[in-house]
């Protein structure tokens, strides 16, 4: 059973207000997202998992890994009940787990839609994880090259 209220007269009723909403003045009236299931982070009703009944995020999990929540349509009248989680951990090589997202995400028609959005945000986490590589000196070049090949 789908939630009592429509998802698209839901969201008229808190577009313009509501927990998640980031409204940033400074950069042209651009509006975010926090919602954890929304994988864009873009205030907009096809990626706003709070409204949708069928919605996906993707999170950071333990040991470098992925973890994959999504939402049940038929639990949307028992909040508690209706997440499940899918970790997928850092152990595995990267294009398993992305294979493994796009699977979750796409499979079973469940939202097909969000497949190409839920491995980009998979690539990027994955990616996180990286520590950056130290910058090398920057070698003297031209006349600095001679002075300092004069010095010594």
């Amino acid at each position: 059973m789908a939630s009592q209220a429509s998802a698209d007269l839901i969201w008229e009723i808190v577009r313009s207000n509501n927990s998640f909403l980031v409204k940033r003045k400074a950069s042209g009236g651009v509006q975010f997202s926090r919602d954890t299931l929304n994988l864009t982070n873009k205030h907009s009703r096809k990626y706003a998992g709070f409204v949708n009944d069928k919605a996906i995020g993707v999170v950071p999990g333990e040991k470098n890994g992925v973890k994959v929540v999504s939402k049940k349509a038929d639990a949307a009248q028992q909040p508690a009940k209706s997440l499940t989680e899918t970790s997928y951990s850092g152990g595995k090589s990267a294009r398993k787990t992305y294979v493994a997202v796009a699977n979750q995400t796409a499979k079973n028609g469940y939202r097909p839609d969000l497949r190409q959005a839920a491995v980009a945000r998979a690539s990027a986490i994955r990616h996180s994880y990286k520590e950056t590589k130290p910058t090398p000196e920057t070698k003297p070049r031209g006349n600095k090259a001679k002075k300092a090949a004069a010095a010594e």
